[in-house]
């Protein structure tokens, strides 16, 4: 079908983000238990409120989970929009395919290492790409 080619990387970052809720967990699970947290008596926390009683290492993964849930859900709305009216192809799925790229790799390199300069200029290429296909969707349909 015309225009939805754009949905492969959607899905691709659908699936990333299920990768970082997996390494979440399989770094703060063990963390928690050797830290003797017991997740059975915390009532009303937050996980930001385990921050200070984990390794910043783990709270990095954590962190980046919650971002995949920020910007990106404007790029899934996005690329719907561009799916449905047939501009799913083409020059905006290269973009898409950036996008995706640039967030799977501030993904690592916050899980890891978290150099905010490198992870900020990661968010601000995906940003201009974002902001492109945005700009797309509004010449097609308006």
């Amino acid at each position: 079908m015309i225009g939805m080619d754009i949905l492969q990387p959607v899905v691709a970052l659908l699936a990333w983000t299920m990768v970082m809720w997996l390494w979440m967990y399989a770094t703060r699970i063990p963390a928690m238990l050797k830290a003797g947290l017991d997740a059975k008596g915390m009532v009303g926390t937050t996980g930001a409120s385990l921050r200070a009683q984990l390794p910043d290492t783990v709270s990095w993964k954590a962190d980046n989970y919650n971002h995949l849930h920020e910007a990106p859900t404007l790029f899934y709305a996005v690329a719907i929009v561009l799916a449905i009216i047939g501009q799913g192809d083409g020059f905006n799925t290269t973009l898409a395919w950036a996008y995706v790229a640039c967030r799977v790799l501030h993904s690592i390199v916050q899980a890891t290492w978290n150099k905010v300069a490198v992870r900020f200029a990661l968010f601000a290429l995906s940003s201009l790409a974002l902001m492109a296909l945005i700009l797309h969707a509004a010449i097609g349909v308006f």
